[in-house]
């Protein structure tokens, strides 16, 4: 067997992209080195050759999810929207990139894309910005996964949707934070 073939060899690209693949099968409680080493029918330790911990692991998912923002001067709602998008883009993808960006781990590329809408002089409003976009979107994804696992019965047997109005209040936090009203484009001076 060619070591191309050989599914015991493993690099650091082939075990993120296991780990992706687990954190939407399982979500992020769920993800353990253990879990992702059976996967790729390998030790545990052998995950360490490329990882140094977990968290370095869990840095390098948060980069790979957030990699997928454009870094534009597109306007900051849109710019927002690509955001809160990459993070659902995986289960609890915004959880996984609000610990890593709590610890100030992996990169900051929702951040740079913040800064680049807002124009210059921006990075406090930014900072703003990028902590409720990771607090709205890990909330709105915690009661998708409670709707999904029949925990938020009780707002279902009173037909309201837990997540109704979640994208109305994404957009007035971010005109709120970004101090721009909704149909004002941002200042480019």
């Amino acid at each position: 067997m060619s070591p191309d073939h050989n599914p015991a060899r493993h690099d650091r690209d082939s075990v993120a992209r296991a780990a992706l693949a687990l954190l939407d099968e399982v979500g992020l409680a769920d993800l353990s080195m253990r879990r992702i080493a059976a996967r790729l029918e390998v030790q545990p330790s052998a995950l360490y050759w490329h990882f140094a911990n977990k968290q370095e692991l869990l840095a390098e998912l948060a980069d790979r999810i957030t990699a997928r923002i454009p870094v534009t001067d597109d306007d900051v709602l849109t710019t927002a929207r690509s955001i809160r998008d990459a993070l659902f883009a995986y289960r609890d993808g915004a959880e996984l990139v609000l610990s890593t960006y709590a610890l100030r781990l992996g990169s900051s590329h929702a951040q740079i894309a913040l800064e680049a809408s807002l124009g210059p002089q921006s990075t406090d409003r930014a900072t703003a910005l990028l902590h409720f976009i990771l607090g709205h979107t890990t909330l709105a994804q915690l009661r998708m996964h409670a709707e999904s696992h029949g925990a938020a019965a009780a707002a279902a047997a009173e037909e309201i949707d837990p997540t109704a109005g979640l994208d109305s209040v994404f957009d007035l936090g971010v005109v709120a934070i970004a101090g721009i009203s909704a149909s004002q484009p941002r200042d480019r001076a």
